[in-house]
């Protein structure tokens, strides 16, 4: 199987960088705005988000928390391996707030759409936005667009998109595979 690298840990860290940037310009202090990442692998870039945020941006008062939307996709009881569900860790209302999900990469669209039925056990935002390191732009199946995108990739057939974080996987990178 053939690594192709899309990013290096140089380009990952400005593509944060300028990510956060986006954010601030348009939510400035967050007091209306909560980051929830998408579980599992939008947690990374949620934790990563809101670290550069508060330490080199000094955004204080950022509410993070990460949404486990395994039980909400429409393809859950199509897999014939047994499931395994992530914790949601949500400790304050999204009512009348403007959420930002975040993921690594949109493909389908369907884990989005599944956040945003799931969203709601915690109230009602006022607006929702999508941030995505990656966005894989010719395979959605829902008109799903992020908000807020890292990098547009075109990855055809049965190539796959492989994000790592140093802290799971000692590398900030992205692969083609």
């Amino acid at each position: 199987m053939s690594h192709k690298i899309l990013l290096t840990s140089r380009e990952v860290n400005i593509i944060l960088h300028r990510l956060a940037c986006q954010l601030i310009e348009k939510h400035l202090d967050f007091s209306d705005t909560v980051l929830i990442g998408l579980q599992p692998r939008g947690r990374f870039l949620a934790e990563r988000i809101k670290q550069l945020l508060e330490e080199e941006y000094n955004v204080s008062g950022i509410q993070l928390g990460f949404l486990d939307i395994t039980f909400f996709r429409d393809d859950f009881r199509r897999s014939d391996k047994p499931l395994e569900a992530n914790k949601t860790e949500i400790d304050f209302l999204v009512e009348n707030k403007k959420v930002v999900f975040i993921d690594d990469v949109l493909y389908t669209g369907r884990s989005i759409r599944a956040a945003l039925t799931a969203i709601q056990s915690f109230g009602r935002p006022s607006e929702i936005e999508l941030l995505v390191l990656i966005d894989r732009r010719f395979s959605r199946h829902l008109p799903i667009q992020p908000d807020y995108r890292g990098r547009q990739v075109d990855a055809i057939n049965d190539e796959k998109v492989k994000v790592t974080w140093k802290e799971n996987e000692g590398e900030d990178s992205v692969y083609l595979i």
